[in-house]
């Protein structure tokens, strides 16, 4: 899971977000402002990314669509927008909430 995190506040907790990232597998969005700039995350995952082709992400990609189409028979466009829309708003919640602690 992806956790955010502002630069100012690591540099104060650097240490305890480094272990976390080598010992627990978690990523972090380092952002600036309350804009996304950078990214921290395991070595492992660093080397499987970088060795992804263009192929892969596609097909990787592809695989999702079809996981979310079979998810998503029987309903309609309807149902399936309103489950985005309501996803969408529990996102920028969680980063409202977020950004007002880390302020």
């Amino acid at each position: 899971m992806n956790q955010i995190i502002g630069v100012t506040e690591l540099q104060r907790r650097f240490r305890s977000v480094f272990d976390q990232v080598v010992k627990e597998r978690t990523s972090y969005i380092l952002t600036r402002g309350s804009r996304p700039e950078a990214a921290l995350i395991p070595y492992e995952d660093y080397v499987r990314i970088q060795s992804m082709s263009e192929d892969d992400v596609l097909e990787r990609f592809d695989r999702l669509m079809e996981k979310m189409r079979l998810v998503n028979a029987g309903r309609s466009e309807e149902e399936v927008q309103a489950d985005v829309e309501a996803a969408i708003r529990e996102v920028r919640e969680e980063k409202r909430k977020y950004q007002a602690k880390s302020g």
